[in-house]
C-alpha cells in the first residue's frame, strides 16, 4: 500500500511552533497524508500519543555542529549537539538519522563528508529549504544521488499552512512504525511537495521571540526580516 508521510513537522514543543499534535494530525489526514513525523528542536516526543488511522512518528531535530539532523523513530532524549553522538544515541534506540535541509545555507558538500558513512539519509526535498538558496533541495537531492544516500522529504511545517507541503510517499505492508520504518531503509521512497511561503519563516520567528520575552532590538531585527520574506513572495516565480 502507498503511504504518504511528512517527515518533518514542528510542533508546539519547539520553541518556534504553534500547533498542537492534534492539529498537526487533522491538518495531515485533510490534505491526504497517511502520517507525520513530529520532530521538535532538540525535543524528542518521549510519550507519542496514538491515532486510529493515522501514524504519528516521534522525532526529534538535533542541533549539532554539522547542521540539523533529524531522529526518526526515537522516543527517548539525544541529550547531544555533537553530531556523532546525536547520530549513536538516535540509532541506539533503533532510530533513523537523517540530515535535515543540508544545503539550506551553504553550497559546499565537501563539509557533510564526515557525517555520510553514518546516515540513514537525507531530506531531499524541504518546503523551506530554498528561502536563501534557490537551489537547496536540487543540490540535496543531487548529493544524495551522489553518496548513495536515502531520499527523505518533508515539510518542516511551523505553521498550520505548511503542513504537507512537503511529504515522502512509500509503499509499506502496513500503517506502523515497524513496516514504515522498514520501508523507509528500502531505500525506494518518493519524496515531493511545494514551496512554502517565506512569510510563514517570519511567523515562527516571530512566535520564538514571544515564547522567549525577546527585548525591543530583536523585533526590530525581526521587522527587517519579515520584509525581506515578504518581498521573496512577492517576487518568487519558482523554477
Amino acid at each position: 500500500m502507498e503511504i504518504k508521510l511528512d517527515l518533518h513537522v514542528h510542533s508546539e514543543r519547539s520553541p518556534d511552533g504553534v500547533m498542537t499534535i492534534e492539529e498537526i494530525v487533522s491538518l495531515a489526514r485533510a490534505r491526504g497524508l497517511h502520517g507525520a513525523a513530529v520532530c521538535d528542536h532538540d525535543l524528542a516526543l518521549t510519550e507519542p500519543p496514538q491515532f486510529d488511522g493515522f501514524l504519528l512518528i516521534p522525532g526529534v531535530e538535533v542541533s549539532t555542529q554539522l547542521g540539523h539532523l533529524l531522529g526518526l523513530f526515537v522516543t527517548g532524549p539525544v541529550d547531544t549537539r555533537d553530531f556523532f553522538e546525536a547520530v549513536e544515541a538516535i540509532h541506539g534506540q533503533g532510530g533513523l538519522a537523517v540530515l535535515a535541509h543540508p544545503f539550506e545555507h551553504s553550497r559546499d558538500g565537501a563539509r557533510l563528508a564526515p557525517a555520510v558513512p553514518l546516515l540513514d539519509g537525507i531530506e531531499v526535498w524541504n518546503s523551506r529549504a530554498d528561502r536563501k538558496l534557490h537551489d537547496a533541495n536540487a543540490l540535496a537531492r543531487s548529493f544524495a544521488q551522489v553518496c548513495g544516500l536515502r531520499p527523505f522529504g518533508g515539510s518542516d511545517a511551523h505553521c498550520p499552512q505548511e503542513v504537507g507541503n512537503g511529504f515522502t510517499a512509500v509503499e509499506a505492508e502496513a500503517l506502523t512504525l515497524e513496516s514504515v520504518r522498514d520501508a523507509l531503509l528500502r531505500g525506494d521512497a518518493r519524496p515531493q511537495g511545494v514551496r512554502s511561503r517565506a512569510w510563514y519563516a517570519a511567523r515562527s520567528q516571530l512566535t520564538k521571540r514571544r515564547k522567549t520575552g525577546a527585548g525591543p532590538l530583536s523585533y526590530a531585527k525581526w521587522a527587517a526580516f519579515a520584509a525581506k520574506c515578504c518581498a521573496q513572495d512577492i517576487f518568487w516565480r519558482g523554477e
